[in-house]
């Protein structure tokens, strides 16, 4: 009898994380420990076959791991990401073409308010529709003292984070038939905010608000609606002023399983809200935490 294939979830992957010092926007391409995004790991099966799939946030972290995982699935991938990243958005293009998928970069800052519309425009004509959305895109400083926080930065995250949202579900919408799906990232931070994460926790309570009434107003359309939560993941986002440098050494340390978490392993929560598995699905929020509950 074959031994059975298992993997201590403590140990699968390094607990390792380093603090950077790279100018804004940081990225994944120039991180001294690197987040594995399912690159060389990630198996695909076909279940989001002839998807076409637009993801904000995609060249690195968790959008990255999801456009490859997405691919490899069968999808194609509109991938948004912030002007200043072409680099890390270079090498998820070369992922998504090995498995044989179209790609389309959508370079745009998501505080100008006019782009939401044109991200939608553009993938709509480069992929022949959309029916799937994953809105992931973020924006994460950290400010320990909210009488030194710029009001500009909470616009900024807002705008950056939820306001987007609500413009590019408006958009995308007469695209998305029966069977679309919508993926929403949230955070650990919407049910246990950090008092130095202020603003963002913020957001990430409204994104899953917003998810959870979504998915009530769509259900009529055939349109699912979910979120995923996730806990401290090694991404870009924690570097550039998403964390004290002095913090990110033991970034993760203190889950349940003692490590940050990567994004690949994300990857297949967000394959499988958008596939026709998760038929029954809608409304919920999925957390992938290292063991922290999430209570809405």
């Amino acid at each position: 009898m074959q031994e059975p294939n298992l993997k201590d979830p403590r140990l699968i992957y390094s607990s390792k994380t380093a603090a950077d010092n790279q100018k804004t926007p940081a990225t994944q391409k120039n991180m001294p420990e690197k987040p594995d995004c399912g690159e060389e790991s990630y198996v695909g099966h076909a279940r989001l076959l002839n998807r076409r799939v637009l993801i904000t946030g995609a060249d690195s972290g968790i959008g990255r791991a999801a456009a490859i995982a997405y691919a490899r699935e069968g999808a194609d991938i509109a991938l948004h990401f912030l002007p200043g990243e072409e680099k890390d958005a270079e090498e998820v293009v070369s992922y998504v073409k090995k498995a044989g998928r179209k790609i389309t970069l959508l370079p745009y800052d998501l505080r100008d308010k006019n782009a939401p519309a044109k991200i939608i425009a553009k993938a709509v004509a480069d992929l022949g529709g959309l029916d799937t959305l994953v809105l992931n895109a973020a924006q994460q400083i950290y400010e320990k003292d909210i009488e030194k926080m710029p009001m500009q930065q909470v616009y900024d995250t807002f705008q950056v984070n939820i306001i987007s949202m609500f413009a590019i579900v408006q958009a995308a919408l007469p695209h998305l038939k029966a069977g679309s799906a919508i993926i929403t990232t949230t955070s650990v931070q919407a049910f246990d905010p950090s008092p130095h994460l202020m603003d963002y926790a913020a957001t990430k309570a409204a994104i899953a608000s917003f998810t959870v009434s979504l998915a009530k107003q769509l259900a009529k359309k055939g349109i699912r609606v979910n979120g995923v939560a996730p806990g401290p993941i090694w991404t870009p986002l924690q570097l550039d002023e998403g964390q004290p440098q002095e913090d990110l050494p033991d970034f993760g340390d203190d889950s349940l399983l003692e490590r940050p978490g990567q994004p690949v392993e994300l990857a297949p929560v967000y394959v499988f809200l958008a596939s026709n598995e998760a038929s029954y699905v809608t409304a919920q929020i999925y957390g992938v935490t290292g063991g922290q509950a999430i209570n809405l």
